[in-house]
């Protein structure tokens, strides 16, 4: 079992909040738009801003993703993307980065085909630091947030704007690492963040957890990391991020000069709006 597992989180997030500062978040899909680019990414983010990655487990059918993230599963797909690759891109991002805390994100039937012991053993070992899995409510605890809570193994809990308070009590209780608060109702990358909505939102998590609070889901720009951030302990960015991948390629699907550079350019540009932000 990797010893830092749970650790890299722990210690982002305490660092963060003796600083009295925040996090910026980066969604990527495993081999989008095909492995060694992706590998290429992913080592370039921490880099360029990146404080936490979230690494999208690709899947046939990403029921909460926007056409953007979606794209981006079909991408890594036709490239030969899995599960199994996947975790390889992890283990091979930690031959060169043991501090940058990586999620695994994504949804349970590519885990549950692997195999529940299987893949939390393998997740562990090549360096993940969380899962968050879109589609396993609290009522499905036992399938894997139980089990990952064993071998202790962050379970990322989903809060939304139509959570109340009786219901953000249940998703609480075996949450770990910290809170996904999802700023917008629908799916992801078609609505800008409502910050009024997010900073009651975050108000109500911050009463019932002391577990640190990410927004995600709507964030593209540099402003809307900045107000995020001033609210949040992160902000996380991933349809812009994966937009930019796309418009880089050429007519075939296939990466160009200027696709790992265009996407460190944006993050560089996204990271502005967090260096220096403290809370209010």
């Amino acid at each position: 079992m990797n010893k830092y597992s749970k650790k890299r989180l722990k210690r982002l997030f305490d660092r963060l909040s003796t600083e009295d500062a925040a996090a910026l978040g980066v969604f990527v899909t495993a081999c989008d738009p095909d492995f060694d680019t992706s590998l290429n990414i992913l080592r370039g983010l921490p880099s360029a801003g990146a404080d936490m990655i979230e690494l999208g487990m690709p899947f046939s059918d990403p029921m909460a993703d926007g056409p953007s993230i979606q794209a981006s599963s079909q991408r890594a797909l036709k490239a030969g993307g899995s599960l199994f690759r996947t975790l390889e891109l992890v283990r091979l991002f930690r031959e060169t980065d043991d501090t940058t805390p990586l999620v695994l994100m994504g949804y349970y039937n590519p885990i549950y085909s692997f195999g529940i012991p299987e893949f939390l053993s393998e997740a562990i070992t090549a360096g993940a630091d969380g899962l968050i899995v879109v589609d396993l409510p609290p009522e499905e605890d036992n399938e894997l947030c139980l089990p990952a809570t064993r071998v202790d193994f962050p379970f990322i809990r989903l809060a939304a704007p139509t959570t109340n308070k009786r219901r953000l009590k249940i998703i609480l209780q075996n949450a770990s690492g910290f809170i996904y608060y999802v700023s917008i109702t629908g799916i992801t990358g078609t609505k800008a963040v409502p910050i009024k909505m997010v900073r009651n939102a975050v108000q109500q998590i911050q009463e019932q957890s002391e577990l640190p609070i990410a927004v995600g889901f709507g964030i593209k720009t540099k402003e809307h990391v900045r107000q995020v951030t001033q609210i949040a302990d992160a902000a996380i960015v991933g349809s812009a991020v994966v937009n930019t991948i796309a418009d880089s390629l050429d007519v075939n699907g296939n990466s160009t000069n200027e696709t790992i550079k265009k996407t460190l350019y944006l993050v560089r540009s996204l990271a502005t709006g967090v260096r220096g932000t403290t809370r209010s």
